[in-house]
């Protein structure tokens, strides 16, 4: 793992927040990191998961980036 590229701050959220940030429900949030169109998630224990949140708003950055050209 290279943690030189992971901030010294990180926060992670849950999926509830997920989706309330993306808009997208737990289904597509789940379909689309198969795809590896979302952020991965990361495991924190045998049975929890989060995510990074400037990962997700990074991804929702790029969205309104990509609808929005020049």
């Amino acid at each position: 793992m290279n943690t030189a590229q992971i901030p010294d701050e990180v926060e992670f959220i849950k999926i509830a927040e997920v989706r309330r940030i993306t808009g997208l429900g737990t289904s597509t949030i789940y379909e689309r990191m198969l795809a590896k169109q979302f952020p991965s998630q990361v495991k924190l224990g045998p049975r929890a998961v989060a995510w990074v949140k400037s990962e997700v708003q990074a991804w929702v950055k790029e969205r309104i980036g990509a609808a929005r050209p020049g």
